[in-house]
């Protein structure tokens, strides 16, 4: 069943559709071929592909003459599914040959694991032939921090907020996505941080909430006002009921312990995808660490480890 983050991240895409292009030459820097439009064409994709096959949203990119130049298929992608190393191919091929122009699969993933998974290259048989799926994940999506980057490339940061809000730098890439949603509509933008927020786990989700109570209470409007009153309707629901005190007073030391929660999450993270045991003692260790430098310092160690203690030396 699509959920909210399926439908909004590829709305994000359909009512924008020279986005995908623009994301291949800016992150993948790839030369696609010229163009002069880009077209939204899922209603067509039902002829051209069964059911079972059905993609999340296909672009046309058309030259100044007319002549289709290349297909985007587009895959939102929350979980791994091993079938898809089988409808993939089903999509390029398909669409290849209707069009009769160059395609390719394009992968959305916000979830580092997912995407590694996802941009594994797709053996079609005996090695004679292969698929590589464009991921665009963690791996590939910068951390947007500065608020003027993140104005510019609003789908970007919110990619970047989606992908990386649970990293060492997580509160100041959400904060600078948020912070553009003013160019979209109120009911997009409410979208939008409805997919942020969801995506964020405690303790950053708390420091989140706290930074905007504290931004509330200060009457500094640093983030949309519906940011406020989701929050408050939803999440905070408690509160309201006679723990609002409590956080106020502590919201500070929220946003610390969450910058601190990311970095130890993503080392942890590191340290297993490099195949690298850790004992009870090690993880203890990185649980009690407070100093985020030492944390910094891990994280860099891991490039080359190969034992737990290379990460902490």
């Amino acid at each position: 069943m699509p959920t909210l983050e399926h439908n909004g991240l590829v709305d994000m895409f359909r009512e924008n559709p020279s986005l995908a292009p623009h994301l291949l030459e800016l992150l993948f820097h790839l030369k696609l071929p010229p163009y002069a439009t880009v077209e939204v064409v899922e209603a067509s994709l039902d002829q051209l592909i069964p059911v079972e096959f059905r993609a999340d949203l296909v672009l046309e990119l058309r030259d100044e003459r007319g002549v289709q130049v290349l297909s985007i298929v587009l895959e939102l992608q929350r979980d791994i599914d091993r079938r898809k190393s089988y409808s993939w191919p089903v999509y390029v091929a398909v669409v290849r040959a209707r069009k009769e122009c160059q395609a390719v699969v394009v992968v959305v993933a916000p979830d580092a694991e997912v995407a590694a998974w996802a941009a594994q290259k797709i053996d079609l048989g005996l090695g004679l032939g292969t698929l590589q799926p464009l991921v665009i994940g963690p791996a590939i999506v910068p951390e947007v921090t500065e608020q003027a980057e993140a104005e510019k490339e609003t789908e970007l940061a919110i990619l970047s907020a989606v992908s990386h809000g649970n990293g060492p730098n997580g509160l100041a890439v959400v904060q600078a996505a948020l912070g553009a949603l003013g160019r979209f509509d109120r009911e997009h933008a409410a979208v939008y941080f409805q997919i942020v927020y969801n995506a964020l786990r405690d303790p950053m989700r708390r420091a989140l909430e706290a930074l905007i109570m504290e931004r509330q209470t200060e009457g500094k409007a640093t983030f949309p006002p519906f940011a406020e009153k989701l929050i408050e309707r939803g999440r905070l629901e408690g509160l309201r009921e006679g723990k609002l005190e409590g956080v106020r007073e502590g919201k500070l030391e929220g946003v610390r312990e969450g910058k601190l929660e990311g970095k130890r999450d993503v080392l942890l993270r590191l340290v297993a995808r490099a195949g690298i045991a850790l004992s009870a003692d090690d993880i203890a260790r990185i649980q009690a660490c407070t100093d985020p430098a030492t944390l910094d310092r891990w994280v860099d160690n891991i490039l080359g480890a190969k034992t737990a203690s290379d990460v902490f030396s």
